[in-house]
């Protein structure tokens, strides 16, 4: 017999830094989750994405059990890492703060390919490039047309 959903909580977590400090403690303290061992589980996973932004999506069962998915790490976030700036434009429309290749755009479309809901690398790294516009950053070059 299945287990009865009791809600799901999602948060952004560094890889293998999560802890019971806020906001991850209070958070799961609230929906009665046993934080440690979220936090012990989490981090064994995690390991070798350390330092990355990770989004997690955790369900929580009535009878105070859990599992958790974790995801790619945002757009934005693999845009300001392969920019190497600390973030992005406050005015995108006026400021360009970086720019970067539509390989490094391939790149990121591939890797967030499984949560983006897009059925082709091409609309994926379309969707990426609007992400690159709205932070600010530049892509340089025209569409790659060749794309499959």
């Amino acid at each position: 017999m299945a287990k009865e959903i009791a809600g799901q909580l999602k948060l952004q977590i560094r890889g293998g830094a999560a802890n019971p400090a806020p906001p991850v403690g209070p958070a799961l303290g609230a929906k009665g989750i046993n934080i440690m061992d979220f936090c012990k589980r989490f981090n064994a996973e995690t390991q070798d994405k350390g330092g990355q932004l990770l989004p997690v999506v955790i369900t929580y069962y009535a009878d105070k059990s859990f599992d958790f998915v974790i995801k790619t790490p945002p757009a934005a976030a693999q845009l300001i890492e392969a920019s190497k700036v600390k973030k992005g434009s406050a005015q995108p429309n006026r400021n360009k703060v970086a720019s970067v290749t539509w390989d490094q755009v391939k790149e990121i479309a591939q890797n967030k390919m499984s949560d983006l809901n897009c059925f082709t690398v091409k609309s994926a790294m379309r969707l990426v490039a609007g992400t690159a516009r709205s932070m600010g950053i530049t892509v340089k070059g025209d569409f790659p047309e060749d794309v499959e």
